[in-house]
């Protein structure tokens, strides 16, 4: 049985973005089984846990004594088996990778660059000053994605991969910065309104309503 890590509690801002949801979403599309490994307040600190994922960060994928973390290794791994995240055809394969790199190296470090500002930082000077040329620089990033994307389902045309699991999982990361692109917004709308998104979502989330019972 898979066993992937995620916290027991985070701040309501955080519930429904917490990175294990990435994974929990691959394994639902690939239709695998797994079971979660509930992280208390301290334990990613604990040197068994740091024995495996270095940063004390969620999630980390165990099955039969291998492990991995990294949600995007992860993701990929997972799609080793499964076609719909990633396809046989070598290019299309290649062009779904491509596309969960640019999620996680040309995306999301600038959209966290202004949610980081908002969530921890917001009264702060250098942040009011920061700010501005932040969102700039997000937006411009968010607008090629946009024109990339075009009138196309998906970011490599009629078939969801895991390209479009990462891209969208980013771009929730702050709706009033995916929403100023309209063709953004409705592809957001368009993969996290499949199922396993929303049995992913679901399981986060009851997994912290069973831990404050």
């Amino acid at each position: 049985m898979i066993t992937i890590s995620a916290f027991q509690w985070v701040p309501d801002f955080a519930q429904g973005q917490v990175r294990d949801l990435r994974v929990r979403w691959a394994l639902e599309e690939a239709g695998i089984p797994y079971q979660t490994r509930l992280l208390a307040m301290g334990d990613q600190d604990k040197p068994d846990y740091r024995a495996l994922q270095p940063f004390g960060q969620v999630p980390i994928f165990e099955e039969n004594g291998f492990v991995l973390f990294e949600s995007g290794a992860i993701v990929l791994h997972i799609g080793e088996r499964s076609e719909t995240l990633l396809p046989k055809d070598p290019a299309a394969r290649a062009r779904a990778m491509q596309w969960l790199i640019a999620a996680l190296n040309s995306i999301e470090p600038w959209v966290m660059q202004v949610a980081v500002i908002d969530l921890f930082h917001a009264n702060e000077e250098w942040a009011k000053l920061r700010r501005p040329g932040a969102v700039e620089f997000a937006l411009k990033r968010l607008a090629g994605l946009a024109t990339a994307l075009g009138d196309k389902p998906y970011l490599d045309g009629e078939n969801f991969t895991a390209g479009d699991l990462m891209m969208s999982t980013v771009l929730r990361i702050l709706p009033e910065l995916t929403n100023t692109e309209p063709r953004l917004k409705a592809y957001v709308e368009r993969c996290t309104a499949r199922p396993a998104f929303t049995r992913a979502l679901d399981a986060q989330l009851g997994d912290f309503k069973q831990a404050a019972a």
